[in-house]
């Protein structure tokens, strides 16, 4: 019997990636995300190439009552096997005391408030069954702190400490939870973190080899498809060429 997963973020980047992946594995979709036209374009190709079931769901996670009709009406009483809590953004680089607090609302509550919602009415659903497996894409944010990242970091180091709490409260109830954590991934991760500045977005990853979406993609579901009695706790994913969140060579260096 093929296994269920929700994505949500699933319009574009790590987390259309990892549709993609999981529908090669023969997994049934549940797609999140707040475009639709994309959701349902993805949706018909993953239903013509993979033969694999696919819903598609628009709404905004950071809206506690839209994720709450979503798990309680949409997804009606569905065995959920897999929580890929992908949806998260970075808006702004700047100083504290330069920073813009709509920004920070937008992080907020995405990268934290929008994964505990979900998790919080799917979480109940595995406990129930005695099965399931949450995996939350977190950064390298979350393990290290860089100048002008400061409330993104706090958000991506809350999403890493959710991760690991929720490991301690559920490894008894036979439920896996993973944290991926990724160095740089060139997506529209910084066209969004800069407002649609796309040339100040590709000096990002100007002169190095970031990441793709597949690459962590790959990583997903990897740990997603390991034994039963192996929980890939965490994972922390770098471009070769990136040492930290601060250091990375570049082809101009010497």
């Amino acid at each position: 019997m093929s296994k269920t997963a929700i994505i949500t973020g699933a319009t574009a980047g790590i987390g259309e990636a990892t549709a993609i992946e999981f529908a090669k594995l023969g997994y049934n979709l549940i797609l999140t995300g707040r475009r639709k036209e994309r959701l349902q374009k993805l949706q018909s190709e993953l239903e013509s190439k993979y033969r694999t079931s696919v819903s598609v769901h628009a709404f905004d996670i950071q809206v506690k009552a839209e994720v709450e009709n979503f798990c309680r009406h949409e997804i009606g009483d569905k065995t959920i096997d897999i929580l890929v809590n992908n949806a998260g953004l970075a808006s702004g680089l700047s100083p504290l005391h330069e920073g813009d607090v709509d920004d920070w609302e937008k992080m907020i509550d995405t990268n934290v408030k929008g994964l505990l919602y979900i998790t919080r009415e799917i979480a109940p659903r595995m406990v129930a069954q005695q099965s399931g497996h949450i995996i939350n894409v977190g950064s390298i944010a979350g393990i290290e702190v860089y100048p002008n990242g400061n409330v993104y970091c706090a958000t991506k180091h809350a999403v890493h400490a959710i991760s690991e709490g929720l490991r301690r409260e559920l490894y008894d109830k036979g439920i896996r939870v993973t944290n991926i954590a990724p160095g740089l991934v060139e997506t529209e991760f910084s066209i969004v973190r800069f407002h649609g500045d796309e040339k100040r977005a590709s000096n990002v990853y100007d002169g190095m080899e970031a990441l793709t979406a597949n690459d962590i993609a790959d990583c997903i579901a990897f740990a997603a498809t390991r034994p039963k009695h192996v929980n890939i706790a965490e994972m922390l994913v770098l471009p070769t060429n990136q040492g930290s969140a601060t250091q990375v060579k570049r082809k101009s260096q010497p």
